[in-house]
């Protein structure tokens, strides 16, 4: 399997990018990894709607153009599913089944995910309805996918 996760914006926490390492490195054992970062767009504290718009669009057209034709994507957004992590490895082993094994996932910037980018995604997960900073959101996610694996894979991880 092959996973792609996207992410908005440069991590530059020390801590976080050590985690986050270790979880690919472990996670190297399952799949592919590829993380991928784009740019932020450069944005005043206060935004009008329109602007906010204009830079979730301008975050999302990145993004887009980092996604290829037959990849299965993963939006992160609030108002997604919230699976448990069973629930979850389960979605990835079916859709390794179903001969899906390019899967993307999509972190958004500050702002969220533009409109274009959720209607590409082929679904839309949410890890509860807590805002976290979308650099936490990466550790999060890469330590889920390993636990999914682990689960897929009948191999104890801690509950």
């Amino acid at each position: 399997m092959n996973i792609k996760i996207i992410s908005v914006g440069k991590l530059k926490e020390k801590y976080l990018v050590q985690g986050i390492n270790e979880y690919v490195k472990r996670l190297g054992a399952y799949a592919k990894i590829q993380l991928v970062e784009v740019p932020d767009e450069k944005a005043p504290e206060n935004l009008s709607d329109a602007q906010m718009m204009q830079v979730k669009e301008k975050e999302g057209d990145r993004i887009l153009a980092k996604i290829k034709e037959g990849e299965y994507v993963y939006a992160l957004a609030i108002e997604g599913q919230n699976p448990s992590s069973e629930d979850f490895a389960h979605q990835i082993d079916q859709l390794g089944i179903q001969g899906k094994s390019q899967l993307v996932f999509v972190i958004g910037g500050s702002l969220g995910l533009s409109p274009a980018v959720i209607k590409r995604s082929n679904s839309q997960i949410s890890f509860g309805k807590m805002t976290y900073p979308h650099q936490l959101m990466r550790l999060i996610l890469v330590e889920q996918i390993y636990r999914a694996m682990r689960i897929n894979h009948g191999e104890p991880y801690h509950k």
